[in-house]
């Protein structure tokens, strides 16, 4: 299984955000949109990624404050990308070394979506079962 298999089934819809928006309007943005994490863009570049996990840190850190400021304070900008050609194996192993959930997708450099680490495990849990079903139905015909 790969990268570009959940893509086609979830879709290519990748919500951003500019890095000047505040943290108040970024957690407005997550709950309008129902996801946990939205890409910081720079123009067309990803600038970083803003997660709910980032919330928690800004008002950790600055308390209520925070939500007036921009999101570039508390963004992850070390964005770590897939790649549509790369198994599921490979990216749930990054994700879980680098204690990551999301994960913006790049094909020849332009942003092509975002996958969660509940995409991967729900495709590689549909996987397991056609297989199973596969072995059943080989095993009752054989």
């Amino acid at each position: 299984m790969f990268v570009a298999e959940i893509l086609k089934t979830k879709g290519n819809a990748v919500f951003s955000i500019a890095s000047d928006l505040t943290v108040a309007q970024a957690c407005g943005e997550l709950e309008r949109k129902r996801v946990g994490a939205l890409v910081v863009r720079d123009g067309e570049s990803v600038a970083g990624v803003f997660s709910e996990r980032d919330v928690v840190k800004a008002l950790a850190v600055d308390g209520p404050n925070a939500l007036g400021r921009p999101v570039s304070d508390y963004m992850s900008a070390q964005v770590i990308f897939a790649e549509p050609g790369e198994t599921l194996s490979a990216v749930m192993g990054r994700m879980t070394d680098r204690r990551i959930r999301h994960l913006p997708v790049l094909s020849e450099g332009r942003l092509v979506g975002v996958i969660s680490i509940g995409d991967v495990v729900k495709c590689q849990i549909a996987d397991h079962a056609r297989e199973a079903e596969s072995l059943r139905t080989y095993i009752a015909t054989g």
